[in-house]
């Protein structure tokens, strides 16, 4: 074995080690509801970003308002996961 094979080897050893300590994901997904079932079809036909631009709507300061912490509110479905097959 040659130094750089040695070098991968223990690369992929911590890059595998450092995701087996990862923590478990605890972001709640999209409800599959009657209210968020149709951004599901819309995910599916044309992308996530054309299901985003419907999340303000409901989820804003009047109607139901985001927690102090909240990241940006413009990328919804990079955290909440859309859930398909259940």
């Amino acid at each position: 074995m040659k130094k750089r094979d040695i070098f991968l080897l223990l690369g992929a050893l911590a890059l595998i080690i450092i995701l087996w300590m990862a923590p478990e994901e605890t972001t709640q997904p999209v409800p599959k509801d009657d209210i968020h079932l149709k951004f599901y079809d819309i995910v599916k036909n044309d992308g996530k970003k054309a299901a985003e631009k419907f999340c303000e709507d409901c989820h804003n300061d009047d109607n139901i308002p985001f927690s102090e912490d909240h990241p940006s509110k413009f990328r919804c479905l990079f955290c909440h996961k859309v859930k398909f097959g259940d």
